[in-house]
Parts: structure tokens; sequence; C-alpha cells
């Protein structure tokens, strides 16, 4: 494959460098100034470290989809990142409310950032971060939506050096097998999902029913559809009576369709994500499978509702990140969905909200570590305390780098009932999220070392 052409060359919509929202350029040291005697002399050179602090501003590079099946999920991605980034920048009050030592910047540090189209493909993301890291000096690294982006971003940064703050990924591997010490990750997965929802669907529907699975075929479906399906045999006797199992951009979905059909399930169970969910439930309604088979979203795609309309989603259960009528219980959220529609005109969806925390709470633990030194950050990670959200209160769980926090239940609503055209579901539960969560080391996490 030919190397693109680097971002601080070429900008472009798959490339380009920023920062808060204005374009900016490389952060060299300045000729003649020298790095603080303390950044010198306490620890040896690790990473991008101490050269990606030696100015005013450190750099962040960031890769979510731009384009393929998965882009609409990674461009809400990447305004909750630039959200965030511009609120860092200022000092906004609700990153206040978050990182309290937040003032303008990250230890007085404004950021920059650049900006890699991914298309949900490891290679191109690794080649990306690559480049802002040897080329920019980036201190951090961010991206997902892509789960199998994401493990391999965990690998660069351990190799690296590099702290990743994990974008969306919802495979039980991220924290899980392969988990390493340079990588952290906020948002719900696989596990948290499956146990959120369990209870739910259990209760609605009842016990030793037959589902179908549709899975897509790399490590975030394999591990969701694992947990959930685990989940209902144990606790309701469910049965899988088929999984079928299709490769991300699949655009037809008539074979795995019929075959489900030909299952004698009653309910369908669709683990598909991004464009791939949209195609995968509407030509399950064209089949006739729905409403004949009740559906069931066990991990929330952010759009689904507004893609495939209100009538396929009404009375649908899904277990999600964030919902945006959160608002009315808890005062952060209200802050940060006030301030996300007003700078893009739409309510945020849960990837803009998990990129937006992400950053915010990478500020709170550089803050507390009191520094940009790799190993500090990460043992300020690992430094058991509580910390506020937009869905209330947190932690990091030091073990394996997962944030403890809520799994929000959400129903799909009649499209009578729908106050406005954004509001396609209500909140039916906000399930604490440390009873959800698998024992620290139950999926093979072993982080390695800080050096």
């Amino acid at each position: 494959m030919q190397k693109p052409a680097s971002p601080l060359l070429v900008p472009s919509r798959r490339d380009f460098i920023g920062t808060g929202l204005a374009a900016a350029g490389s952060i060299a040291l300045p000729a003649g100034l020298a790095l603080p005697a303390h950044a010198a002399d306490e620890h040896p050179p690790i990473g991008t470290w101490p050269a990606g602090v030696a100015g005013d501003s450190v750099f962040i590079g960031i890769s979510v989809p731009r384009t393929g099946t998965y882009a609409v999920q990674g461009e809400d991605e990447l305004k909750g990142y630039q959200l965030a980034i511009e609120h860092i920048n200022e000092g906004h009050p609700l990153i206040k409310a978050i990182s309290p030592n937040t003032k303008k910047g990250v230890l007085g540090k404004q950021l920059k950032y650049g900006v890699a189209d991914s298309a949900a493909k490891p290679n191109e993301a690794v080649q990306a971060q690559q480049r802002f890291i040897t080329e920019n000096k980036a201190i951090v690294i961010t991206g997902g939506t892509s789960s199998a982006v994401a493990v391999a971003l965990n690998k660069l940064a351990q190799r690296e050096k590099v702290l990743f703050v994990c974008g969306i990924s919802g495979s039980n591997d991220t924290t899980g097998k392969d988990c390493v010490r340079y990588g952290v990750r906020q948002n719900f997965y696989g596990q948290t999902a499956a146990d959120a929802i369990g209870p739910q669907l259990l209760k609605v529907y009842g016990k030793n029913r037959k589902a179908a699975f549709m899975t897509p075929d790399y490590t975030y479906g394999h591990t969701v559809t694992k947990s959930v399906n685990d989940y209902l045999t144990k606790n309701g006797g469910w049965q899988m009576v088929t999984n079928q199992v299709s490769p991300l951009g699949a655009p037809d979905y008539s074979s795995y369709l019929t075959n489900i059909a030909n299952s004698g399930a009653e309910i369908l169970v669709n683990v598909n994500w991004g464009h791939d969910a949209v195609l995968s439930t509407q030509q399950a309604k064209r089949f006739g499978l729905l409403p004949k088979m009740k559906l069931v979203i066990p991990y929330q795609i952010p759009f689904l509702a507004r893609e495939v309309g209100p009538d396929v989603t009404e009375g649908v259960y899904a277990a999600t990140d964030f919902w945006w009528t959160l608002e009315d219980r808890f005062p952060l959220a209200k802050m940060f969905v006030e301030t996300f529609e007003k700078k893009f005109g739409y309510k945020p969806e849960w990837g803009a909200e998990n990129a937006y925390m992400e950053f915010a709470l990478w500020a709170e633990a550089v803050e507390h570590a009191g520094t940009f030194y790799p190993p500090d950050v990460i043992k300020s990670y690992e430094s058991p305390r509580k910390l506020n959200s937009l869905v209330g209160e947190v932690s990091w769980r030091p073990q394996d780098h997962q944030l403890i926090r809520p799994v929000i239940i959400v129903r799909g609503k009649k499209p009578s009932a729908m106050r406005n055209k954004e509001d396609y579901w209500e909140v039916v539960e906000v399930v604490p999220g440390a009873p959800l969560m698998q024992k620290p080391d139950a999926f093979g996490c072993n982080p390695g070392s800080y050096t």
C-alpha cells in the first residue's frame, strides 16, 4: 500500500491539522528555547516526551472513519473531540466541572490536533497515528469506532510509549486480552451491555425464547454476541438458533436473512454497527422479518433510528452510553447537549459524548499527575478517585484501565410520542456500572510495562 501523504504537507478532508477549530502547523521547539530543568533531569526521554511538551502547546492525533460504513458515526465522534479541545483551551465551565484544575489548556498548554480518516481500517489508522507521533510528537492519540482499529492502536501506543485514549470500541478485548498499559477506555462494551440489557429482555420477552443473531465478523461483533448470548442462555434459557456472521461493508444481507427466516427465531438480535446496521435492519423489514420478529439492539448504533425510521425502532430495546434526554437527570449532560447543539446544530449522539468525555478525563488525569510524563499520567489513571461525568460519578479501574460507568437502557418511542424530530428513544433505566463488569483478569488483561 502506498504511504499516504503527510497531513502536514497536504491538508485534506482525510487528514488535517488544527488548534481548537483553526488551522495550525507543527509544534517544533523554537530555536534557543531550553527544556525546563525538571523535565530534562527527572526522567529519561520516553515516547514523545519531553520533546512533545517543549513549547506552549501539545499535539493530539485523532483518527476516525470519515469514509466507509462507519463514517456517519466517525463524524459525530470527531465533533465531540473538537468540542472538548475547544472547551479545554478556553477553560469552559463544563470542562472545569470534570477537571477542576484545568484553566486554559492542559497544564497551561494549548491543545493542537490532527485528524486522519481511518476508514475503519486498522492499517490506515496505525499509519496515520505513526505520522502524528513521528512528525508532530503527539503526546496522546485517540481513535476507534471500529474495535479492530482500537486494538491496533492499543498495540501502537504500547510500542511507542504514547498514551492512547480509546474512542468508540465495544469489544471486550480492548480492555481484556488486548489491553495495554498505555491504553484507556471510558465507554461501555459488550460485557456491560449484555449484563445491563439482559434483565430488561427477560422481563419483557420472558424465558426460553429463540433468538437469531446478526454479527459483524471482527472482535467487536464476536465479543458482543458472545456476552449477550451467554447472559440470555445462562439466566433465561434462551437459545441461539442461528448466528449470521457478515463482513464489514456487506451490501446485501439477503442470504443471512433467509437463514434467519428459516431458523424459527422469535427475536432478532442485530449486533451490526454503523451503515451495516442500517442496511441489515432495512432489509430485515423488507423481508417481512420485522415486526414479525422482535428486534433487539444490544449495542446501540448512533443515528440508527434516524436512518431506519422510528416506526422500525418503536418498542426496540437498546443499551447505550448516552442519550440526550439524560439532560433531564444530569446537569452536566444538559450543559453538554446545549453547547454541542448550539455549535453543530443537532443533539449529540453517544459517539460525540464518548469522545468529549475521553478528552475531559484525560485532561483531569494529566492535571492530577501534574506532568505529561507518560508513566506518571498512567499512574494518575490508576489512582482510585471519584470523578464527575455527564452521567454522574465514575472512576477508573486500575487493573485494566476501564472506566466504571453506568450503562443506559433505552426503548424506541412511537412516532406519535416524539417531542421533536430527534426524540427517538426514551431512557428506561440508568444501570450502575460496577455490577456489570467482569473481574479485571476475566478476559485476559495483562497490561505490560510503564517503560
